[in-house]
């Protein structure tokens, strides 16, 4: 059974990006080393603030969806029940 994970990484500036893999170890990794082209390689999203884990890879993109409509607010609870000091969960 694969698993797929929904995540939210950040920068200083508390910039949002939302994203779904199925290896986060690797994702974060490339994000952390600016192997990804796009809005997180430009604003150097790096920290991973937030994930959750499903072994349903359509529940996932509906969930990813679902987060990326949520206004910015509402995102940051979300983050700050899992994470309160906005730690990076993976450092790698």
């Amino acid at each position: 059974m694969r698993n797929y994970y929904v995540y939210i990484i950040t920068n200083n500036s508390k910039t949002l990006y939302i994203g779904i893999t199925n290896d986060l170890k690797r994702r974060i990794f490339e994000h952390k080393n600016g192997l990804i082209p796009g809005f997180s390689k430009k604003y150097k999203l790096k920290k991973l603030v937030y994930f959750e884990e499903s072994t349903d890879v359509n529940a996932a993109i509906a969930r990813e969806k679902q987060l990326k409509g949520w206004l910015r607010n509402k995102k940051i609870e979300l983050i700050k029940i899992m994470n309160p000091n906005w730690t990076d969960l993976m450092k790698c």
